[in-house]
């Protein structure tokens, strides 16, 4: 399995982070990237990720735009080409939060976009609660040649819909799928096959059921892929196999 978005450089991990990856690789998780949310964290993230032989991507989350740097395109420029960064994120608008002025955000966004436009880079978006404004700014910066995944995915079978149709977006579905309430994500995901998703945990965030309400991590990206396959009716080996190669192909991983 491939564990398409975490953050194992997080300080969460400071006192275990070797028996995490341990427990990661005895669990069958054979490759991660660790995904940083503003230059600082990208740093971080890239020296894990080096130190452990994973992957890593390098960007300004929306909540941290309000402090992006002047010269960010120079800055993030320069981290992307740092061994073992498969991607530019991750990156979008947050407007539950809002911890950055929306127009802030949107901003920060068409300028990260551009970046990866001119570099090839695979994108990670983040996207909440901002929607049409999201899809706005694609319309208006992705081009075809593009690739990207929307992490943590929770919408609707309509937006799905969009991402993948307009944009060829793939969906990163982690352990709220497994939550009760989360029927119109599971629709989604349905909806979409596994030709369209890659598997996630964002730990140390988001632990799936039966781990929930725990530090999520690595090896709890079990969890998730067996609720996946039991809503396709699918071999669990099977909705792995696919979706790893949807990664491999992204990331080059």
């Amino acid at each position: 399995m491939i564990d398409t978005h975490c953050h194992v450089h997080d300080r969460a991990f400071d006192a275990d982070r070797d028996e995490v990856m341990l427990r990661a690789r005895a669990a069958g998780v054979r490759a991660l990237v660790t995904i940083g949310e503003d230059l600082g964290d990208s740093r971080s993230a890239i020296e894990t990720a080096q130190r452990y032989g994973i992957s890593s991507a390098a960007g300004i989350h929306p909540h941290r735009a309000v402090a992006a740097a002047d010269d960010l395109e120079v800055e993030l420029g320069t981290l992307l080409e740092s061994p073992g960064v498969v991607a530019l994120g991750e990156i979008g608008l947050d407007y539950y939060y809002e911890h950055s002025p929306r127009a802030t955000q949107i901003d920060v966004l068409r300028r990260q976009l551009r970046i990866a436009r001119e570099r090839c880079a695979a994108v990670i978006f983040h996207q909440r609660d901002a929607f049409d404004d999201f899809v706005g700014v694609l319309r208006e910066e992705w081009a075809a040649s593009m690739r990207g995944v929307v992490h943590c995915f929770t919408g609707t079978p309509r937006e799905a819909k969009i991402y993948r149709e307009e944009f060829g977006l793939l969906l990163g579905i982690g352990g709220v799928v497994t939550f009760p309430k989360s029927q119109t994500l599971r629709e989604a995901v349905l909806a979409s096959g596994p030709e369209a998703i890659v598997l996630e945990t964002d730990c140390p965030y988001l632990a799936p059921v039966p781990k929930r309400g725990r530090r999520n991590e690595p090896a709890y990206l079990t969890h998730t892929a067996t609720a996946v396959a039991d809503l396709f009716a699918r071999p669990l080996e099977e909705v792995v196999a696919a979706t790893d190669a949807n990664a491999s192909r992204i990331f080059s991983i």
